[in-house]
């Protein structure tokens, strides 16, 4: 008796659940790697800082990411600097989140701000690109937003401690909604970047 051609086949929800699986795991691996390349102070580790944004673009290029030119960029841009005042005005009346070495430096400010961009960025099309849109696929958005919001704090425990996840994890959230809402990765990662940006020439 013959079979249809699709019968061996896994579903759709199922390859999008393992691919979740696997990016979750690589995006913990880049962390480890983080860590490990940073020494004592992974978070002022600019070489580590740097291995850590390629490793989450490999990874989320190599789970099938690719970026694509949303013609309603400009409202995205929008939305991501509106969401990047929301954090900004969160992390200005929260207690002292992360103190940045050589904040107080214009010279080290220069050199600090493309290395935090290019993290905020790579964090963005790992956490709300690819793994987003997987879970989005799995299990549907408030799946999607909870994981990435949950990975998007721990990610940052090793970093600055465990006093940061509440804020973080509230962070990923509002990233989330800006991905859900604007459905691409623009408007986190500019809201992500700008906020960062700011926490560093502010502080």
């Amino acid at each position: 008796m013959n079979q249809p051609a699709t019968r061996g086949l896994a579903p759709r929800h199922v390859h999008a659940t393992v691919q979740a699986a696997v990016l979750t795991t690589g995006v913990a691996a880049a962390v480890s790697l983080r860590i490990a390349a940073g020494g004592s102070m992974p978070a002022a580790s600019y070489p580590a800082a740097i291995l850590f944004a390629g490793a989450l673009m490999a990874l989320s290029f190599g789970a099938g990411w690719r970026f694509t030119v949303d013609r309603h960029w400009r409202g995205s841009v929008g939305a991501g600097i509106a969401g990047a005042a929301v954090l900004v005005l969160a992390w200005a009346t929260a207690a002292p989140h992360v103190p940045l070495t050589g904040g107080q430096h214009l010279g080290m400010l220069l050199v600090w701000s493309p290395v935090v961009a290019l993290v905020a960025a790579a964090e963005e099309v790992a956490l709300r690109g690819a793994l987003f849109g997987a879970l989005l696929e799995a299990g549907g958005a408030p799946l999607a937003i909870a994981v990435t919001s949950v990975a998007f704090g721990l990610m940052h425990v090793p970093l600055y401690g465990w006093g940061a996840l509440p804020l973080d994890v509230a962070a990923g959230v509002l990233l989330g909604g800006l991905r859900l809402l604007s459905g691409g990765v623009a408007a986190p990662a500019v809201a992500h970047v700008l906020a960062d940006l700011a926490g560093g020439w502010l502080g």
